[in-house]
């Protein structure tokens, strides 16, 4: 699947971010097919934790930075999206904060990719109508795996 993810960056190029756009859009096609999301389409807007904060006190009404946020195409007029897609298939829009996965990767012991693929699986199960629940948990962790796996095949066993 090509083309699955518009990705626009409103943030420096930081080295501690584990990918690059073309990466990227790899894996993004790895794991929509992991989710059983082929065909569908997404945005991913990278901002930093001051981006992050004011989007998540207009849209969602908390205060200060997270790490990812999922707004699901649901024909909202108030929710800017970046992609538009004519057969229906577009999922909604993440925006995820470089700032707070790079500190939440030393945090929680984890690898960038890991971490990184661990939100974006999370995000797209909120874009796909899913809630917090063990299925959800469940479903992300798999995602996680397959695509860590199928990543590293790709990339040469990294």
């Amino acid at each position: 699947m090509s083309g699955a993810v518009k990705i626009v960056s409103k943030v420096r190029s930081d080295p501690r971010f584990p990918l690059s756009r073309r990466e990227l859009e790899e894996l993004s096609d790895i794991l929509l097919e992991s989710l059983g999301l082929e065909g569908w389409t997404f945005s991913l807007t990278l901002v930093d934790d001051r981006e992050i904060a004011m989007v998540n006190a207009e849209f969602l009404g908390c205060t200060g930075p997270t790490n990812i946020l999922s707004f699901p195409d649901a024909g909202e007029e108030d929710v800017e999206l970046v992609v538009a897609d004519e057969d229906g298939s577009f999922l909604g829009e993440l925006v995820l904060s470089v700032d707070t996965l790079v500190r939440e990767t030393d945090l929680y012991g984890q690898q960038p990719l890991e971490h990184l693929v661990r939100l974006l699986a999370h995000g797209l199960l909120h874009l796909a109508g899913f809630d917090h629940s063990d299925e959800m948990f469940d479903l992300t962790d798999g995602a996680v795996d397959r695509v860590l796996l199928e990543y590293g095949d790709m990339d040469g066993g990294e």
